[in-house]
């Protein structure tokens, strides 16, 4: 079996004999189960059209599994298949992460350079229709069914944002390469994206980080942007994996379930891959699951600081049960804790600094008056610095028109610039204040 953190296109879930308990509750279990005897039997005799007995037994197992939390459900074979090779970073499709909620698939996240992607898809994005057949009425089953299908082929989804007018998307699908780390220099930092949980994760963090220490210089590395924004989560494993990476002792996370008994936990080896450098960790609405995780472990062992707006609050474990006949069920059955034993279910992390999404936009600044401006101005003749006599250049003319167009409302950063500093908000601030820390602690030496 194996543990799966994340919100997927996949739809879920299973076969499995009822536990019978010695008491009372065994005739009614068994009056139960005669009354779906009797429905299964009415409905193969009298429905308008014939339905094989396969089809009213996972239609049954599907209805009963959805309808226990939002991420339970049944995998047909084909979907048991997708969702191993999602798992393994390869797939076919859109490239989005879904969830059902209120009879409408919901997006977690956009994977980063996919089709979803590139089509301007945003976490908390409605898909009220696919291909002009309404979604209300479908399970999360039928409508990942829908979206997916043979690649150059398009598709045309129905989005409610907010609270604008709804308003159609084509997309083409395409085959779905995750690369879950990305990572660039930002002068005397490190940024790296997670987009999310693949068996490549861990290897390719520490692939990334040290990159990262060979361009900038073991000596003159000052921090760690850690980008989860938009990471709908993955492997649980690798939750453990990336968080053990920056901590030196304690615990990462813990699981618990119906029975006590089951109760797991995880604690760091010894090493911090980062050797102790300031790291900011950035998240936002659409960080679920896994990225939760390692977001709420950097943060309880104050190895991290925080900063976005909140998360998801996906805080429930999935087991995936391979069934006979090559299909699988996706059961809930733990929530996980972080290391100071907070659920974080249906909450969320809330960052140390909460800091908006919005576009970077250079003002002209032509109109401010410096005293290098003003009539009669005294010359700077004689730097105190290096002792040398300096010239006083003669000032740039200032803008005289006025005209500057100052923009009417604030814009988020649209998906392509994330990851830009010049366009990014919330990356600009996690930058600033790396580079303040480290100033700071400068200071303290001197």
């Amino acid at each position: 079996m194996r543990f799966l953190l994340s919100v997927t296109m996949a739809a879920v879930l299973m076969i499995s004999a009822p536990a019978f308990s010695q008491d009372n509750e065994e005739g009614d279990t068994y009056e139960q189960l005669k009354l779906f005897g009797e429905v299964f039997e009415r409905v193969r005799a009298d429905f308008v059209e014939e339905v094989s007995d396969r089809e009213l037994v996972e239609a049954a197992i599907e209805g009963m599994l959805s309808e226990l939390d939002p991420h339970s459900g049944y995998l047909d074979s084909e979907s048991f298949k997708d969702m191993r090779e999602q798992t393994r970073g390869e797939f076919g499709g859109l490239g989005i992460e879904v969830t059902m909620e209120d009879g409408l698939v919901k997006v977690v996240s956009p994977i980063d350079d996919t089709p979803a992607f590139r089509a301007g898809i945003q976490s908390g994005d409605m898909i009220t229709h696919i291909d002009g057949e309404q979604v209300m009425g479908m399970n999360l089953n039928e409508a990942v069914k829908m979206m997916r299908g043979p690649v150059d082929t398009t598709i045309e989804v129905t989005i409610r944002r907010g609270n604008q007018e709804p308003f159609d998307v084509e997309i083409t699908r395409d085959i779905i390469q995750v690369q879950s780390v990305r990572s660039r220099v930002e002068e005397d930092i490190g940024y790296i994206r997670l987009t999310s949980f693949t068996e490549q994760t861990t290897g390719g963090l520490q692939e990334a980080f040290a990159d990262i220490r060979e361009e900038v210089g073991e000596d003159e590395l000052k921090g760690i942007v850690l980008d989860m924004r938009n990471n709908p989560g993955g492997l649980l494993e690798q939750a453990i994996s990336v968080s053990d990476a920056f901590l030196d002792r304690g615990e990462i996370v813990s699981t618990r379930g119906r029975d006590e008994d089951d109760a797991q936990r995880w604690n760091a080896d010894s090493g911090d891959m980062a050797e102790g450098l300031p790291i900011v960790v950035l998240i936002n609405g659409g960080s679920a699951s896994a990225s939760e995780i390692v977001a709420g472990a950097l943060q309880d062992h104050r190895r991290a600081i925080v900063m976005g707006t909140p998360s998801f609050g996906k805080g429930s474990v999935q087991t995936v049960i391979p069934l006979s006949g090559n299909g699988a069920m996706r059961l809930t059955t733990a929530r996980y804790y972080t290391p100071s034993g907070r659920s974080i279910q249906a909450k969320g992390i809330e960052p140390d600094i909460v800091v908006e999404q919005a576009r970077l936009e250079s003002m002209d600044n032509g109109l401010i008056r410096r005293e290098e401006d003003l009539p009669r101005h005294l010359e700077n003749d004689f730097d105190r610095r290096d002792g040398q006599d300096g010239e006083a250049e003669e000032p740039e003319a200032g803008s005289e028109s006025g005209d500057t167009e100052e923009p009417t409302e604030e814009e988020l950063v649209s998906p392509e610039d994330q990851g830009d500093p010049e366009q990014d908000y919330q990356l600009a601030r996690a930058l600033d204040l790396l580079r303040g820390l480290a100033l700071f602690s400068q200071l303290e030496v001197n």
